[in-house]
């Protein structure tokens, strides 16, 4: 009998075990998220914010704390992190406590002050627009690099590239130095050397071509006009340079349609109907299909451009002052007619 109710207590404790493991191994193991997302975990974020943040995700959060207790973690690492439909707590905690975030997409363009673009890029990661514009503008920085805080928007290449979502402000400004080294590769150092432009003056010069014409196809013809006219000691005479000259006066969200003749004569160095060559920087950010048009500039013997009434978005190119004359005539009726006075 007393051999019975040993081999009883054996199986019960077996069972009870038994029970006691799965239970553990369910609570661990077990599938825990119900719908899959994305976390973003800022830098000052503790424990109890990070389970705040996934609790929307998860079917049981008590099961998320026991397991981190049981794991140690207690370091919380910043970052975006995907989190996918049936994950178990065990994979959940791993995540997190290994710091495993998922790269964010930054991308930018056309951006028309450092300030537009310090406001484009805080969208994008965890670093605010003040913070990166003072380490945009940081004075150590641009003195080593050969860079102002006006020419330091040339830096800044338009294209797609992968951050870490809590990467710093700093480290985004050297990262993005170093695709602008990379950027500048021996071909197009050749081919600016070519034109007696250093990089900066090419990115300046594609600045204008940028705001000159929204078409690619017409670019390389823009630039080549240009040039034309640096070669020849021309002033440059581009409205877009006019119009930033206006906007350092009136403010960057004031609109400009049309160029006026008292524009013109506006005191700047910006101002290239006035002063001969390149303005001092850049005004605008430079796609790099704008960039590569300056360093393969169509060749040509056009002097003169303007605005096209026929085909709406291109520009009318010509060779002497009374051909350009004839242009430029029809378009100044035409907006007239439209009704188009600033």
């Amino acid at each position: 009998m007393a051999k019975k109710n040993i081999v009883t207590i054996a199986i019960v404790f077996s069972l009870f075990i038994g029970f006691i493991g799965i239970y553990f191994y369910q609570k661990i193991f077990q599938d825990n998220v119900q719908k899959s997302g994305v976390v973003f975990i800022n830098s000052d974020d503790d424990f109890i914010k990070l389970t705040e943040k996934i609790t929307p995700f998860i079917i049981d959060v008590d099961d998320f704390i026991w397991v981190s207790k049981l794991k140690k973690f207690t370091k919380i690492k910043p970052g975006k992190y995907d989190i996918t439909e049936n994950m178990s707590t065990n994979d959940l905690v791993n995540m997190f406590r290994g710091g495993r975030q998922t790269a964010v997409k930054v991308s930018f363009n056309n951006q028309d002050t450092l300030e537009k673009l310090a406001a484009r890029i805080s969208e994008q990661i965890e670093a605010d627009s003040l913070t990166l514009l003072n380490a945009f503008t940081d004075e150590k920085f641009l003195s080593e690099n050969n860079f102002n805080k006006k020419s330091i928007l040339g830096m800044f290449i338009p294209n797609s590239y992968e951050f870490y979502w809590n990467t710093s402000a700093e480290k985004f400004r050297d990262k993005m130095l170093l695709e602008y080294q990379n950027f500048w590769n021996q071909s197009r150092l050749e081919k600016a050397k070519k034109l007696n432009l250093s990089p900066s003056e090419v990115i300046t010069l594609a600045s204008i071509v940028q705001k000159e014409t929204a078409k690619n196809s017409e670019r390389p013809i823009v630039a080549g006009l240009y040039l034309n006219r640096l070669q020849n000691d021309w002033p440059l005479q581009a409205d877009p340079t006019v119009i930033y000259a206006i906007r350092e006066l009136k403010g960057q969200d004031f609109v400009v349609k049309r160029v006026l003749t008292a524009d013109l004569e506006i005191n700047s160095p910006y101002n290239t109907y006035k002063n001969l060559g390149l303005p001092p920087n850049l005004i605008a950010m430079p796609d790099v299909s704008s960039i590569d048009a300056v360093l393969n500039a169509e060749k040509h013997d056009y002097f003169y451009m303007c605005a096209s009434i026929n085909k709406i978005g291109f520009h009318e190119f010509a060779k002497t002052l009374a051909q350009h004359n004839r242009n430029a005539e029809k378009y100044q009726n035409w907006l007239n007619k439209q009704g188009i006075n600033r």
